[in-house]
């Protein structure tokens, strides 16, 4: 669990970055992603999530946050607009 709480932490500090607005859609919830109380109930390596970007910034924000979840073994992909 040690290893989830890293990357929680790094999740949100990366995402807290951005003005953008940041949300991961795991199943039928949605979690803001610079909330790391959110993020911490819902984060499971197993899951494949989606995440939401939009914003003035999002493009860098959508490689920011890609990198962060590969570098702990997450499964993301980014939602189309």
């Amino acid at each position: 669990m040690a290893k989830n709480n890293a990357a929680v932490v790094e999740i949100a500090q990366t995402a807290s970055r951005y003005s953008s607005s940041i949300v991961l859609q795991s199943e039928n919830k949605y979690i803001d992603v610079k909330s790391i109380l959110g993020l911490f109930t819902t984060l499971v390596s197993s899951q494949q999530y989606e995440l939401h970007v939009i914003g003035p910034d999002a493009e860098a924000a959508k490689a920011a946050m890609v990198e962060v979840f590969e570098k702990h073994d997450l499964n993301v992909v980014i939602a189309p607009e």
